[in-house]
């Protein structure tokens, strides 16, 4: 997963939501625990507190006040232990043993009578105590007087205990946390997966223009999705289709006007105007070498991935044209190609290129042209070379520029270089020109049918 993957978006944002999650629950079980053990506390002390009361008696032989039997908590008998009582009445203080020498600081309220109030003050030693209290009147066998009682225990211990629940809880959210995430990965897989069908479906559409995404497959929330990105290709594909037939017409529209406009050349040229010949017949070449580019340009719109092409077959159709013209029949023309070589290609665009190289070659040859294949595996090159005066090397780059004006090159290579690059490109092939002494060799090159295609590199 990279950092533009929606998978890796969306697990990160599941992940920072369940720890987020998981972080504030975490937090609210922490508080709510503290209250849980405060109000155990205070029942507690509660408790201790109706303990010292009931507790408290008259010395028969001296009248004090005196506590006769002291809460049961053995930390009362502990000096500093964290948990005290105390009994104040008029000047006279009783408490615990664990407060030794010292007395609860309580503050200067007015308590009614059996009330409670509950207070944080600090502690004989460092920290805090939670402290409950209540101001009891005594029965008069007893003395009668008002008494001020109270319980404490040190916060540390409420804080200690909650801190342990915090620190036990621990591991469960870390275990409960991967649970989450690792469902949330297993959602995410199953939720981005029409995605997935969505990419194979639009290869197979990259290499048959007629296979379509359909709705099988596909969640009710996708398939609206699907069906108009069917409408959508079937209308592009009739466009197309209208287009590459407006074009033909449009090409043999234009074949006779240009047939008797060379007729009108060889007038020209027997009534003595050969300058007008010339730009005449200058023209109608440009004009016929542009209606063969849109030509060929309408038709790799429509080209296939699924196409494929002996180059045999294709090289041996292409020589007995090319052989029969007047710059071919005077060359020796060699050959060395594998029967057995199929590409992905369509046989009419990979005719249209090799046809425009050998007559490029034929052109200017002074005896020879070599037509070879080379194979590498995953894709076979065409190679062709000529014993013609070749082309500088400064000009190669030029003549593969797209958009560069190729016809007025140094060799005096025409349009169809052109042509030939857009071919290569459509298929997914190569084009490179290589400067030789003599001469000069093109390659042509395309993926060997049988070996697995780039998904990028189909048409």
């Amino acid at each position: 997963m990279t950092r533009g993957s929606l998978r890796l978006r969306l697990l990160l944002a599941g992940a920072i939501s369940i720890l987020l999650a998981l972080a504030l629950s975490a937090t609210g079980l922490t508080v709510l625990f503290y209250r849980h053990v405060e109000r155990r506390v205070d029942t507690e002390l509660g408790v201790f507190l109706d303990q010292i009361v009931s507790g408290l008696a008259q010395n028969k032989e001296t009248g004090a006040l005196e506590l006769t039997r002291t809460p049961s908590d053995p930390r009362f008998e502990v000096p500093l232990s964290g948990l005290y009582w105390q009994v104040s009445f008029d000047d006279t203080v009783l408490r615990s043993r664990s407060l030794w020498d010292n007395v609860l600081q309580l503050p200067d309220d007015e308590l009614a009578h059996g009330a409670l109030h509950r207070h944080v003050i600090p502690g004989p030693v460092s920290g805090d105590l939670l402290t409950l209290e209540r101001s009891v009147r005594l029965s008069p066998r007893v003395g009668g007087q008002t008494v001020r009682v109270a319980a404490a225990i040190s916060l540390g211990d409420v804080r200690s205990a909650t801190r342990d629940f915090a620190f036990d809880m621990l591991p469960y959210l870390i275990l409960l946390a991967l649970f989450l995430i690792g469902a949330a990965y297993i959602q995410v897989t199953i939720g981005l997966r029409p995605l997935h069908r969505i990419r194979q479906r639009l290869i197979a559409i990259r290499q048959d223009p007629d296979a379509r995404f359909g709705t099988a497959g596909f969640p009710q929330e996708i398939e609206p999705m699907a069906l108009e990105l069917d409408t959508l290709l079937t209308d592009r594909q009739t466009r197309i289709e209208k287009a590459r037939a407006r074009a033909g017409d449009l090409a043999h529209g234009l074949k006779t006007p240009l047939q008797v406009l060379l007729g009108d050349v060889e007038r020209l040229r027997l009534a003595g105007l050969n300058d007008i010949a010339e730009d005449v017949e200058n023209v109608a070449h440009t004009m016929q070498r542009h209606v063969e580019r849109e030509l060929a340009r309408a038709r790799l719109a429509t080209g296939t991935g699924q196409a494929v092409s002996n180059i045999s077959a294709t090289v041996g159709r292409v020589i007995s044209v090319v052989s029969r013209t007047p710059a071919g029949a005077a060359l020796d023309w060699a050959l060395d190609v594998d029967e057995q070589a199929n590409v992905v290609i369509d046989p009419d665009d990979l005719a249209e290129a090799l046809g425009n190289l050998l007559e490029n070659a034929a052109r200017h040859a002074r005896s020879r042209v070599s037509v070879r294949t080379v194979s590498d595996g995953n894709s076979i090159t065409i190679r062709i070379e000529d014993d013609g005066p070749g082309v500088p090397e400064d000009q190669i780059e030029k003549m593969l520029e797209r958009g560069g004006r190729l016809d007025q090159s140094a060799s005096g290579a025409g349009l169809g270089l052109a042509i030939v690059q857009e071919i290569a490109d459509a298929w997914g092939g190569t084009f490179r020109l290589r400067p030789q002494k003599p001469g000069l060799a093109v390659e042509l090159g395309f993926h060997a049918i049988g070996n697995k295609m780039d998904d990028d590199r189909s048409p």
